[in-house]
């Protein structure tokens, strides 16, 4: 048991970083402190479509990711 979730979370953290990194970027301009990145710092704009769902999908695999986590220390510890 502990093995097939040590494999689980294994794969389930290279999944994340796919994830992570196939999300779109919010704010285009390197520097947040210019003129033109101040705004877009504390603008707040609701997620639609394909971000949205990259979004939720990251949420969903952490969320999986520290149970797993858990039990393999739960595991661990008898």
């Amino acid at each position: 048991m502990y093995k097939l979730l040590l494999t689980l979370l294994l794969i389930l953290s290279a999944v994340i970083i796919i994830a992570v990194f196939m999300q779109p970027q919010k704010n285009p301009s390197s520097n947040v402190f210019d003129s033109s990145g101040s705004e877009a710092l504390f603008e707040r704009t609701k997620a639609r479509g394909f971000e949205a769902f990259m979004q939720r999908l990251t949420a969903i695999l952490v969320f999986f990711w520290l149970a797993i986590a858990l039990a393999l220390v739960v595991l661990s510890s008898k």
